[in-house]
């Protein structure tokens, strides 16, 4: 970690903030006190640079006039890509994908360069993809499967340098046909999953943490609470 404090990054929650996943750095903050860590939340605003020193950031869904804003921004301030070079974990839900890609088209038809942390891009698909989303996680270290709620229009196409982080079992994923959902770049994981996903799916949290904090895996908790809420979101997804 950057210092004795795990610090973690909330991108933009001004304008990349519409749908709650401001929660997944809270997931992150109690995650890690509950384990004796200490842990902030650095909100970076439009007003603020992005800092390349944080030990984790995340991001969240945005509509487009927003996103635009946040793709100005972090092109301006370029501190999450030299975090992203330099191995920082990242986590990018929704629209932030298709920030994060080399380019995404907006409902008006106009394509909009993104950051290009991402080897993906994003065009609209025939249907807005709405409801529950399970499935099958690829990415190693995670062997649980992953829930939570999709509502995105966009279709996101990975490039060669780009791997999806699941294979859909109930739901759309990323929109183009091919079963995949989310993408995993280096230290930059991307996922259309609302929930917020990490209460969702705390086997990924744990997984942005022990690499914020440079270990191979952290402790488990004992959650009757959230095992709870993962079997009824499963079976939710499952049955829809």
């Amino acid at each position: 970690m950057s210092t004795s404090t795990l610090r973690i990054g909330l991108v933009l929650p001004d304008v990349m903030g519409t749908y709650g996943d401001g929660g997944n750095a809270l997931i992150l903050r109690q995650r890690a006190r509950m384990r004796g860590i200490e842990a902030e939340i650095v909100q970076i605003t439009l007003d603020d640079e992005v800092p390349d020193s944080l030990d984790v950031y995340t991001l969240g869904g945005a509509e487009d006039y927003a996103q635009r804003l946040a793709t100005r921004h972090l092109t301006r301030y370029p501190g999450l890509q030299r975090a992203a070079a330099a191995g920082r974990p990242v986590l990018a839900i929704c629209a932030a994908i298709q920030v994060l890609g080399h380019w995404y088209e907006t409902s008006a038809g106009e394509r909009v360069d993104g950051i290009s942390l991402f080897d993906l891009t994003t065009s609209p698909q025939a249907t807005r993809s709405i409801g529950e989303v399970v499935t099958e996680p690829v990415m190693a270290g995670l062997t649980d499967p992953l829930t939570g709620f999709e509502n995105h229009r966009g279709g996101s196409t990975l490039g060669s340098d780009a791997a999806p982080l699941a294979k859909v079992t109930h739901g759309v994923g990323n929109g183009v046909g091919d079963g995949t959902e989310g993408v995993v770049q280096g230290s930059v994981i991307g996922t259309y999953m609302h929930g917020p996903a990490l209460a969702r799916n705390p086997q990924l949290a744990d997984l942005l943490l022990a690499r914020a904090m440079g270990v191979e895996e952290l402790a488990p908790l004992e959650l009757p609470e959230v095992d709870r809420l993962r079997r009824e979101r499963l079976a939710a997804g499952r049955r829809g």
